[in-house]
C-alpha cells in the first residue's frame, strides 16, 4: 500500500523521473565503509532517491566477507545497485597485471556484485588497454561503468568524447566523467560541460561531483557545481559522487524544492 505524502498538494518539477529503474536522473552515492546499520537506516528513508552506490575504491578488500556479502543484499534488495569502485581495478591491474583480471572478475561474481567500474585515474591506460578491459569484464558477464578523464584530457577536453566513445564500443553501458576533469581550484569548467552535453548521449554518462579528495574543492564549490548542473543538464541528469549525508538535499534541488532554483 502506498504510504501518504507529506505535503502531497505541493508541485515537484515534473521533469524529475519518480519510478525506479531509472535510465536518467540516476543518483549514484558513494560507500566509504558505511556501517551496516547506518546503511539500512538510509535504506529505509532515502532508497526511492539512490540509483547506484559505489563501494569506494579497494574497501570491499577490508570487510570480514560475510559483512560485505550482506551489504550488498540489503543494497540490492532496496532496488539499489552496488558496484565495485574502479580504483580497485586499477589497483589488482597495476600490482598483479592482466593476468589476475579474470580471478578478479569472478571474485566479483562471486560475492555477490554485478557491476564494476574499470578507471584509469592513477594508472593510465592506452586506448587498447581501455577497450580490452571493459570488453574482458563483459565477458565474464559482469556490467561495466567507464570512467574517463586524465591529465590528458584537462588540457584537451575533447579527449573525453574520444575516451567515452572506446568505453561504449567495448560494452560500457554508462560512462562516468571524473569529476577533477570538471573544475579548475573548485570552479566549474564549463567549456568542457558544453563539450560532453554537445557530444554524447546524455542517458549513457554520468557527471561525477568533486569532493575534498581534490585540491581546492570546498564544500560551497561542491553545492555550486550542483546548480550549475542542474541548470545546463535538468534534473534528469545522472549525477555521481552524492554524499551520503546530502542525499536528500540532492534531491530536493533536482525537483525545484532546495537551493538548485524553482520548478519550470
Amino acid at each position: 500500500m502506498t504510504q501518504p505524502i507529506p505535503f502531497g498538494f505541493v508541485p515537484i518539477d515534473p521533469r524529475r523521473t519518480q519510478a525506479k529503474p531509472r535510465r536518467t536522473g540516476m543518483s549514484m552515492v558513494i560507500d566509504d565503509g558505511l556501517p551496516l546499520a547506518y546503511v539500512e537506516s538510509v535504506l529505509e528513508i532515502a532508497a526511492p532517491y539512490i540509483d547506484l552506490m559505489k563501494i569506494k575504491t579497494g574497501t570491499a578488500r577490508l570487510y570480514p566477507r560475510e559483512v560485505l556479502v550482506r551489504k550488498l543484499r540489503t543494497y540490492q534488495a532496496a532496488g539499489v545497485k552496488p558496484f565495485l569502485g574502479g580504483q580497485f581495478h586499477e589497483y589488482v591491474f597495476a600490482v598483479m597485471g592482466e593476468a589476475a583480471l579474470p580471478r578478479f572478475y569472478e571474485e566479483s561474481r562471486a560475492l555477490g556484485f554485478t557491476t564494476i567500474e574499470i578507471s584509469d585515474n592513477t594508472v593510465p591506460l592506452t586506448d587498447r588497454q581501455r577497450h580490452d578491459q571493459i570488453a574482458g569484464a563483459v565477458r565474464a558477464g559482469l556490467e561495466v561503468f567507464g570512467e574517463v578523464g586524465s591529465k590528458e584530457t584537462m588540457s584537451n577536453p575533447a579527449l573525453l568524447v574520444d575516451q567515452a566513445r572506446i568505453c561504449f564500443d567495448a560494452g560500457a553501458t554508462l560512462v562516468l566523467v571524473e569529476a577533477a576533469e570538471l573544475v579548475d581550484d573548485g570552479v566549474v569548467r564549463q567549456g568542457t560541460l558544453d563539450i560532453i552535453k554537445k557530444n554524447l548521449p546524455l542517458d549513457r554518462i554520468m557527471i561525477e561531483l568533486p569532493g575534498p579528495w581534490i585540491a581546492g574543492v570546498r564544500s560551497c564549490d561542491i553545492e555550486a557545481m550542483k546548480k550549475i548542473v542542474f541548470a545546463e543538464f535538468g534534473p534528469d541528469v545522472n549525477l555521481a559522487n552524492i554524499d551520503v549525508k546530502t542525499v536528500f538535499d540532492t534531491e530536493a534541488q533536482r525537483v525545484g524544492l532546495g537551493t538548485g532554483g524553482p520548478i519550470r
